[in-house]
């Protein structure tokens, strides 16, 4: 549920996508992701589909050996099957009927999970043209949406746009089984608009395909938005960046393979005596709550372990405040004594 707010303006329009999801029962989320480099002559469609199968394939295994069930969630890295493009991004594109939907959808069928697939996607139009685009397959192995990139990196020149691809227009939602589900590629990690649009329509996950490696945009942007980011990406790191702003996983060469169990219902507490780094939770719920507190940030990320009790219960039994209630109770202070809008 959203939280009330007394704030208007520009302050009002973003404190109200951060939306507390403590109330809701624990929503494990088995997430898996990858790092490996597209600088290479293409080896062909069917022997790079065999490729990404067995990444995902492998994720699976990783899945099931650390956490006992499957996976609920892959992602592959930006312009996976079509490698590096150049300035033939049409002619180098393939359409996702055919041989990528009946492989991937065979795939997902197989292991009950979704799948992110990226590629640069022949469109079914006339005149021909081409996207920069992430298809999300279902567990059943159907399409359950397409993210086509809308920033799309521009030529020096000025001309043309990642070899003659079209940019995609809007910024869907996808819903899941497991929650609300945003994508983003590459270079949109820089400009504030889909971000802002994939939170205020709720997403709790965003996937992001990428080329680029870099960590402290998306973990501004995690923090920012109140969301888990997934990089899927060519080089030095595929990481999960956490609500809080913090990499919760990573993986750097040699590992090509990242899975980890996240939690979608979670409350986010800042420093407070009461809260003593968590432990007074611990003391209090053992096993049934799980957390990271970190002391370096004074604040934190809780779940529950229990399905019978959200964590929003948990924390309300210690008599203290989430970050997003608290900053309303500042801010109402502040309100009352005349300081400008915070």
């Amino acid at each position: 549920m959203k939280r009330r707010t007394l704030l208007t303006g520009p302050a009002a329009a973003f404190a109200a996508t951060r939306v507390s999801r403590s109330g809701s029962p624990p929503r494990k989320v088995i997430t898996g992701t990858a790092m490996q480099a597209y600088w290479v002559t293409h080896p062909g469609l069917q022997a790079r589909l065999n490729e990404l199968t067995a990444t995902v394939d492998q994720m699976a295994r990783e899945s099931k050996r650390l956490y006992g069930r499957g996976l609920d969630l892959a992602i592959l890295p930006e312009a996976a099957i079509t490698g590096e493009v150049g300035t033939e991004a049409l002619a180098r594109s393939f359409p996702f009927a055919g041989p990528i939907s009946e492989t991937f959808g065979r795939v997902a069928r197989e292991h009950r999970c979704y799948i992110v697939v990226p590629t640069y996607l022949r469109e079914a139009d006339d005149p021909p043209r081409c996207s920069n685009a992430a298809i999300l397959l279902d567990r059943t192995g159907k399409p359950a949406g397409t993210y086509r990139k809308v920033h799309l990196v521009v030529s020096g020149d000025g001309r043309t746009m990642e070899g003659g691809a079209t940019p995609g227009r809007d910024h869907p939602v996808f819903d899941c089984d497991f929650g609300k589900l945003g994508i983003q590629i590459c270079y949109d990690m820089e400009f504030d608009g889909g971000w802002r649009t994939l939170a205020a329509k709720g997403a709790e996950i965003i996937a992001w395909p990428t080329q680029s490696p870099q960590t402290a945009h998306p973990a501004a942007r995690a923090a920012e938005h109140r969301c888990y980011i997934v990089s899927s990406t060519w080089r030095n790191n595929a990481s999960i960046f956490e609500p809080t702003g913090k990499i919760t996983a990573q993986i750097k060469a040699p590992s090509q393979v990242l899975v980890q169990e996240i939690d979608l219902s979670y409350a986010i507490l800042p420093w407070s005596s009461k809260l003593r780094k968590g432990e007074a939770l611990r003391e209090k719920y053992g096993a049934k709550v799980g957390f990271r507190y970190y002391e370096d940030e004074d604040c934190g990320i809780f779940w529950s372990n229990d399905p019978k009790i959200p964590v929003r219960e948990m924390v309300q039994a210690l008599g203290v405040l989430e970050a997003e209630d608290e900053l309303t109770r500042v801010r109402e202070a502040y309100r009352r004594a005349g300081v400008p809008e915070a």
